[in-house]
């Protein structure tokens, strides 16, 4: 939701005000404090609301600031902890990269007995993609093309792609404490990448192709799939 009230005290010309909502969690954004106050209480007034401050988390992301610096970091160490303890891996090893370049998942690592299908349907591999694919959408771009690769096996994995994934947590064991970083500018600059592997999928001879988009050199948006 978004607002704009005119005025002469703001160098912009107008008092602008974000409200964020998911299920029952607010954030409030603006560039005028008795705006957002005024906002926060006329809310107050409409339903039963608790007032947390100045946020530090929301939704499981940590947020961290330098006003002096105009800089912004969002992190996500707790909830990677809680992930990697729900699957039994916060005492594995730690890996440079989240998928190796040389690693290529196909169909030909599934199962192909009804034993090895039973055995391997006991892994909760669904589960760890999901939860990986939070921290991906919020913080962490790197994971987008390992995400992107192993997902396609969740109803038929085989021992590769279980192997692939964990690879994938014990990245995040080592990076866990990485910051997605912001940094106020006067001016705003947006720039895209993109590429694209042409027919290098294995199953269907299908291409990968990815995207980043940055505001003055901060990563805003993200996205790889084949």
């Amino acid at each position: 939701m978004l607002r704009s009230f005119p005025s002469e005290e703001c160098d912009s010309g107008s008092i602008v005000s974000f409200l964020i909502l998911y299920v029952d969690d607010i954030l409030i954004i603006g560039n005028d404090i008795p705006t957002s106050q005024f906002i926060k209480t006329w809310l107050s007034s409409c339903f039963s609301m608790k007032d947390l401050r100045e946020v530090a988390y929301i939704l499981g992301v940590k947020n961290c600031r330098d006003r002096s610096r105009r800089i912004l970091g969002l992190s996500q160490s707790t909830y990677i902890d809680k992930v990697l303890k729900r699957f039994s891996m916060e005492e594995s090893k730690k890996r440079f990269l989240p998928m190796r370049h040389v690693i290529s998942l196909s169909k030909e690592m599934c199962p192909s007995t009804p034993q090895e299908r039973e055995r391997m349907s006991q892994i909760p591999y669904a589960s760890t993609i999901g939860s990986i694919r939070y921290s991906m959408i919020c913080t962490r771009p790197s994971l987008s093309n390992a995400l992107s690769m192993t997902s396609r096996y969740q109803s038929n994995l085989g021992e590769g792609h279980c192997v692939a994934v964990k690879n994938i947590l014990n990245y995040l064991r080592r990076t866990k404490d990485v910051f997605l970083v912001y940094v106020g500018e006067e001016e705003l600059s947006i720039k895209g990448y993109t590429d694209a592997s042409f027919q290098m999928e294995k199953d269907d001879s299908q291409s990968q192709s990815g995207f980043v988009f940055c505001l003055n050199g901060c990563v805003v948006s993200w996205k790889s799939s084949k």
